[in-house]
């Protein structure tokens, strides 16, 4: 039960920051705080073996290094490149590739429709809580795509997937 809690709390902080960065095109510190915190309790509560929370402890890290780099060389916002280690602790190394494709994916497809809006209709057209990207030289909102690849790769995440099943989403 507490595993479902903490798995739903992540999950549900997930969607929220992708809304936010939509709505303002940052992602607050204290929620990738929040991210990564929270993975510490899941990970006790778990009962997986030590060697399966090492990797996702590796996994977390070597997605710090890596994003930290695209930061460094202004791929990522600040917020993007602090949200993925943090989803990384979750994920996994066993789902960190349908994590990251997924991201991949759906940060290409938002850009595009981004650039799409932004060629056909004017910002002050598009209702406020979602005008930030598609203002003039906006940044795209890549926590939507880093939450999209959570909720993609949860069932492949030995942590998450025990989430799901008890809430009855997978079998």
């Amino acid at each position: 039960m507490i595993l479902f809690i903490l798995g739903g709390l992540f999950l549900a902080l997930c969607l929220f920051a992708a809304l936010h960065d939509v709505n303002s095109l940052t992602i607050p510190n204290w929620l990738n705080l929040a991210l990564a915190a929270l993975f510490i309790p899941a990970a006790v509560f778990s009962g997986l073996p030590i060697e399966i929370l090492i990797g996702h402890v590796l996994a977390g890290l070597a997605a710090f290094v890596i994003a930290f780099g695209l930061f460094a060389f202004r791929v990522f916002g600040g917020g993007d490149a602090k949200m993925i280690p943090a989803v990384m602790l979750w994920v996994g190394p066993s789902a960190s590739m349908e994590f990251l494709f997924t991201m991949a994916v759906t940060g290409g497809l938002c850009a595009m429709v981004i650039l799409l809006v932004r060629q056909t209709i004017p910002a002050a057209v598009v209702p406020g809580p979602i005008r930030a990207p598609f203002e003039e030289k906006a940044g795209v909102p890549y926590g939507v795509a880093i939450a999209a690849g959570v909720f993609m790769a949860s069932p492949a995440s030995p942590i998450l997937s025990q989430t799901l099943k008890f809430a009855g989403v997978i079998g």
